[in-house]
């Protein structure tokens, strides 16, 4: 990290925007799904689309293979010049959509640009960092990531009232708050370890290569790879179905109103605020990592017991809500989005981030048009037995391979995984204790 402490701060506090735009877009429209298909008479598949293309799925997955790229190649603040547009053009088209195929696309656009800026802000934020606060400001912009979803649902219960207007002045508010990233996004210094890295490949002749030639180039990213897809990916099928369908399910299964499933969904979410920032803000530079992603992980896995074993009564209701929100602040999210920028050079930490974003986000999507599908016609209890397996499975790699990144500079965190870059593709992993 060359950057100094102001521009960390700086730079954390308007790229954090990013994430709050990321889930707000997703909860915005989970929030009004069963009023856009009572409005337009989407049936179940439908709903599933919808899913699937968003920001929650494969629009997200393939903007980030783009975006990733383009961060490593043309820097971390091209992604900001003009990604945020794109964004501004996709909650807009939602916003005003008079029919099914514009809801769709508007939907799809929006997910392409919010996968594009998640490597660059990631990345950006931990090159920025001081090696003793880098959780702390990963962990503030998961605090923005976790407000979205707090905001709008809060919004979304003061709107209720209007029906389906209501939730396109959600949109409305997404837009505003775009305009304002954009703003200040813009006025961002470029990321120095970028630039350090642009100056040596430009002194040696090198030309940058596409992550795919380096992501599978040699066993250390192979196996970073898998860990960190197989913590995330297990744990975001779970998140990523709540993050649209969950007031979807407390509607039809549990038989609340779009209201009482909003409120649920903001408490849930203002938890989760809350852990992501007096936990894991407060205590990743401090704890052991293994610890502190077990105790969110395991929370995770009773939260889905509660529900699927103790029902939708109102105490089953908020045991989960509190036990997920909490779990959510401290668990895969925030653990991922600070180890995948970490366990990569800088020369492709960005292109990297984009490919296992997008098989993540990508085996969202196919979940996102299945699950609807296994709900309406196995049944909950069979759905939610699935959501602990997915969990129980995304803790024990976690803790198992659990890296020892603490404290430490991305450059010795390099040096003595890599040593020599061009010699890396006869190094082991020995790296994950």
């Amino acid at each position: 990290m060359s950057g100094n402490v102001s521009e960390g701060k700086k730079g954390t506090f308007a790229v954090s925007l990013t994430n709050y735009l990321d889930s707000g877009c997703i909860v915005a429209g989970a929030s009004g799904l069963t009023l856009w298909a009572a409005e337009f008479g989407l049936d179940s598949f439908a709903v599933g689309l919808l899913g699937a293309v968003s920001a929650n799925a494969f629009g997200s997955a393939f903007g980030a293979l783009i975006g990733g790229h383009l961060a490593d190649k043309f820097g971390r603040k091209f992604i900001y010049t003009y990604n945020m547009l794109v964004y501004i053009l996709g909650v807009a088209i939602i916003m005003l959509a008079m029919n099914f195929p514009m809801l769709l696309i508007g939907f799809l656009v929006t997910g392409l640009s919010v996968g594009a800026g998640v490597p660059a802000s990631w990345t950006y934020i931990s090159e920025m960092a001081d090696p003793k606060t880098r959780a702390r400001n990963i962990g503030i912009s998961q605090f923005a990531w976790s407000c979205g979803p707090a905001i709008i649902f809060t919004l979304g219960i003061i709107v209720s009232p209007l029906g389906l207007l209501g939730n396109r002045l959600l949109f409305l508010s997404l837009l505003i708050v775009a305009v304002v990233a954009w703003t200040l996004q813009r006025r961002l210094d470029e990321s120095k370890d970028w630039e350090e890295e642009q100056a040596k490949l430009k002194q040696s002749g090198a030309k940058t290569a596409h992550p795919f030639k380096h992501a599978f180039s040699n066993i250390v990213n192979v196996k970073s790879i898998l860990f960190l897809v197989g913590v995330y990916m297990f744990w975001n099928l779970v998140a990523g179905a709540m993050g649209f369908f969950m007031p979807f399910v407390y509607e039809t299964v549990g038989g609340l109103t779009n209201t009482q499933a909003n409120l649920l969904q903001a408490v849930l979410w203002i938890l989760t605020a809350a852990a992501t920032y007096y936990g894991f803000a407060k205590f990743g530079d401090r704890v052991s990592h293994r610890w502190l992603f077990l105790a969110g992980a395991a929370m995770a896995v009773a939260s889905w017991i509660v529900l699927t074993y103790v029902g939708m009564s109102w105490a089953g209701l908020w045991t989960f809500v509190i036990l997920w929100g909490i779990s959510a602040g401290i668990g895969a999210q925030a653990f991922y989005a600070l180890w995948s920028t970490e366990l990569f050079p800088t020369q492709y930490r960005g292109g990297v981030q984009g490919i296992m974003f997008f098989l993540v986000r990508g085996s969202a999507g196919i979940w996102s048009i299945i699950f609807p599908v296994i709900l309406a016609n196995l049944g909950f209890t069979v759905a939610g037995t699935i959501m602990i397996i997915l969990l129980a499975i995304s803790l024990l790699i976690g803790v198992a391979w659990t890296p020892n990144t603490r404290g430490r500079t991305l450059d010795e965190i390099t040096k003595e995984r890599y040593g020599n870059l061009e010699s890396a593709a006869n190094q082991d992993i020995a790296y994950f204790k």
